[in-house]
């Protein structure tokens, strides 16, 4: 069953086309990654998806509903969260605030409960604060969740960003470049953590990365884009030994 389908997906900005004809799907329950050069139109398509660009032609399902040129919030509340290449945190709160805040988005007591302090609201309060905290576990913060999100390692800031997103229980999840600022042991343990987090929380995961290590590592199914047109698509094997492949990334003929 597809979680995602892109069909005819197309995007033009003035007369310069950053996507074109692009049709692609993300199978349920999957690890699959969006790979090509820098300008492909890889955070394009991203953004299309979560609707902060609006799509020139063509048409975006989630489990088969037609969500194109939805708003974000809308997307987000069908199930879609992302991380973004350059990263977006609460950079003045704690970590453990950063998660929290993320996760009142699934809070349904109200204004006059929050004042009163109810005994509704003190429950979910206690609840959110427990998923808060083993968010952060999961993703290695816990010992952190003091420390200002500012002041976190790059590569730190980037599994923050990871369980801000998963705070709002997403069923697919983007992420742009998580790799993004690691080192190659940080590479490696993302890549356990990944395939980790699709398992724990069944989820479906959608990767924009450079890292051909990370991607080759992690994913069963890929698609490569260049000059926003798709290039290829497969398993990781088959991209691997594609020569259209080697030749957009290496500029030489396979």
């Amino acid at each position: 069953m597809s979680m995602l389908r892109l069909d005819n997906l197309t995007k033009i900005f003035g007369g310069l086309t950053a996507v074109g004809n692009v049709d692609f799907t993300v199978e349920e329950g999957s690890i699959t990654g969006l790979i090509g050069p820098n300008g492909a139109g890889k955070t394009t398509i991203f953004n299309l998806i979560t609707g902060v660009y609006k799509v020139t032609e063509g048409k975006i399902l989630f489990q088969d509903e037609d969500i194109t040129n939805k708003e974000p919030y809308m997307v987000a509340g069908k199930g879609i969260t992302r991380t973004f290449q350059n990263i977006r945190l609460f950079k003045k709160l704690s970590v453990y605030n950063n998660v929290l805040t993320a996760c009142h988005a699934n809070s349904n007591y109200n204004l006059f409960e929050s004042i009163l302090r109810t005994p509704r609201c003190r429950k979910q309060e206690k609840k959110l604060q427990n998923k808060a905290e083993n968010l952060l576990d999961i993703m290695g913060l816990l010992d952190r969740k003091d420390v200002i999100a500012n002041n976190l390692p790059y590569g730190l800031q980037r599994r923050l960003e990871i369980a801000r997103a998963l705070a709002l229980n997403p069923k697919l999840l983007l992420l742009d470049e998580p790799a993004a600022g690691m080192n190659p042991d940080e590479e490696v343990q993302l890549m356990n953590l990944i395939a980790e987090i699709r398992d724990k929380f069944e989820l479906t995961v959608f990767i924009i990365d450079h890292h051909m290590e990370l991607i080759m590592g992690v994913c069963e199914r890929m698609m490569v884009l260049n000059f926003g047109c798709k290039l290829a698509e497969g398993t990781p094997m088959e991209i691997q030994g594609n020569p259209k492949v080697v030749e957009a990334y290496l500029g030489v003929e396979a």
